[in-house]
């Protein structure tokens, strides 16, 4: 590997890295602020609403301003409505669990994309990855522990439905990706947020301190600068080099949950999370080497 292409992988994995510490920072910011009283709705309207301008400046300074054009505005709508309501069972699942234990369960988002892969895209998926599914919801039997309550039922229903959606999310902008830049669909998803929102918004506006008022600017700016750094690590590196860099986010909640909190993550969460986060390693690594099959059959001279 030459050291330019060394150098990429490195910047695309430091990006990485550094948006999951904005995003684990944002699910603190969300937790803080729901103590201090804002509810879900406001929540959801502040990190849509101060990405926006986030979003324009970056587009504006790298593609330009004229890359937001598209020929695809439903494909748009319908990342946002997907988008939304995976928002609400993130930010619910951030409210109503510990914030190791949220994130725990985001990472069964590449078990969902293998189901939702096989069953709407009709991928093909081997027993390897199967069996990697399977070893993946045992991790999370072990986490929820059902019939001891280690974790609210309830509770763990939202984070496996955010982690559902975000799965859901992914193989949307994989469709959308093929003719829409990512800068483009992460404007119009901020964009096209902000007025549906804002109707429930206006319904749910309550007066804050200062301090909470901060917060919750704070999560959109936040949120907005992580999301910008999942899209630019993807211009550097490949999926399967950078995914594994998501599992940093349980270091953050658990330092989060600590510091803030005086929380630390349940003894079955310990258990769990090492075989949910051991699933979707196999997994992204089954579809790199499928990945790296196909080439080179595509390559084989006939």
């Amino acid at each position: 590997m030459s050291n330019a292409r060394t150098d990429r992988v490195a910047t695309g994995l430091a990006l990485r890295l550094f948006a999951i510490a904005c995003l684990a920072t944002m699910s603190a910011l969300i937790k803080l602020s729901e103590i201090r009283g804002a509810n879900l709705a406001e929540t959801m309207f502040h990190r849509q609403l101060w990405a926006v301008p986030l979003v324009t400046l970056w587009v504006a300074a790298g593609p330009g301003l004229k890359s937001l054009k598209t020929q695809r505005f439903g494909a748009h709508v319908w990342r946002t409505a997907v988008g939304l309501t995976g928002m609400i069972f993130t930010f619910g699942a951030v409210v109503l669990l510990p914030l190791a234990e949220a994130q725990t369960f985001q990472f069964t988002v590449p078990i969902f994309a293998t189901l939702l892969g096989a069953l709407l895209l009709r991928e093909p998926t081997g027993w390897h990855r199967w069996s990697a599914v399977i070893v993946g919801f045992l991790g999370v039997l072990i986490v929820v522990q059902p019939g001891h309550q280690a974790i609210p039922v309830f509770s763990a229903i939202v984070g496996l439905l955010a982690a559902l959606f975000v799965a859901l999310v992914a193989i949307t902008l994989r469709q959308i990706g093929k003719t829409e830049s990512a800068g483009t669909t992460v404007f119009w998803f901020s964009l096209l947020s902000v007025p549906v929102l804002g109707v429930v918004y206006i319904f749910n506006f309550q007066h804050h301190d200062p301090v909470t008022w901060a917060i919750l600017i704070a999560t959109g700016l936040v949120g907005g600068v992580g999301q910008l750094a999942l899209t630019g690590a993807m211009r550097f590196a490949p999926v399967s080099a950078v995914v594994p860099m998501d599992y940093s986010g349980l270091i953050w909640a658990t330092l989060y949950g600590w510091l803030l909190f005086d929380m630390f993550p349940t003894f079955s969460t310990w258990l769990g999370a090492p075989v949910i986060i051991a699933s979707g390693l196999y997994i992204v690594y089954r579809e790199q080497k499928l990945a790296r099959g196909q080439a080179s059959y595509a390559e084989t001279p006939l």
